[in-house]
């Protein structure tokens, strides 16, 4: 995901200082035009607008709150966005830290997987003070086809991890009906086919797509989907999700075959 942000960023003329844990991964991009940074302090130092894109929570903690983190090099003037998809509880508490400090803080999650990434045409979920939001929309639009906003600090991490639950049932769902299908007799081409009309759905098309032929190089891992909905069950520990917890349950027992496969490809073993 960051590759295809850095890429768009730089085919709109925009300057772009880059870190990453492995310099390997980044020798595409310096061809291109990239400023490396030692550090997310000299990174965001250098910088007016700061993405972090990270695997999880710990990854996320370390980039913000190491002493040559993301924290050590900002100032109220930059706008510090968190792109990553992490739990609710590390994003309020980041986004308080950020408060404290006086610092333009937005969690932005992505939706829209590598493909629209790479294209330019994600869907941004915002969580931040909207006014402010405003003024870095122009900058946007370079990585974005959409950005939807819905509410303060922490409210976009909380509606994507709200979509990635929902996706994950209806995935598994799709699943249950293609064998219950298959066991009926009926013609699996035929049921796939119908099923992406009625009901229909950008999930339902995604599930097919990809059960008839698998996606190389995947869009979103099994590993990353299991990481979210821990995060989300996280959040209501003490309130029924039994749709949720039975999808759960799925998915970790799938980590150990398919934890580097699409996640839709839980419906092929």
């Amino acid at each position: 995901m960051g590759h295809g942000i850095t890429d768009n960023f730089l085919k709109n003329g925009y300057e772009v200082f880059v870190w990453n844990r492995s310099k390997d991964k980044l020798k595409n991009l310096i061809k291109k035009g990239v400023k490396l940074s030692k550090s997310p302090k000299e990174a965001t130092q250098n910088a007016e607008i700061i993405f972090e894109v990270t695997a999880n929570d710990q990854s996320s903690q370390s980039v913000w709150l190491s002493k040559d983190g993301i924290l050590a090099g900002a100032t109220p003037e930059k706008t510090l966005i968190s792109c990553a998809t992490l739990s609710i509880s590390w994003t309020d508490k980041l986004a308080k830290i950020c408060n404290r400090k006086g610092l333009n803080f937005f969690d932005m999650p992505m939706t829209g997987s590598r493909t629209g990434a790479e294209g330019g045409k994600l869907i941004l979920l915002v969580g931040g003070d909207e006014e402010k939001l405003e003024k870095v929309k122009p900058v946007l639009k370079a990585i974005s086809g959409e950005v939807l906003y819905f509410g303060k600090a922490g409210s976009g991490m909380r509606f994507k991890l709200l979509l990635n639950t929902l996706q994950s049932i209806h995935t598994v769902a799709f699943g249950e009906v293609l064998r219950m299908a298959k066991k009926m007799g009926l013609n699996l081409k035929e049921v796939g086919d119908t099923l992406t009309v009625r009901p229909g759905g950008v999930s339902t098309n995604l599930a097919w797509k990809n059960y008839q032929n698998e996606p190389k190089p995947l869009n979103f891992s099994t590993e990353w989907m299991t990481k979210d909905l821990k995060y989300t069950k996280e959040e209501f520990k003490n309130f029924p999700t039994p749709l949720l917890d039975t999808t759960l349950k799925i998915f970790k027992k799938a980590m150990k075959k398919i934890s580097q496969k699409d996640y839709t490809m839980i419906n092929k073993i």
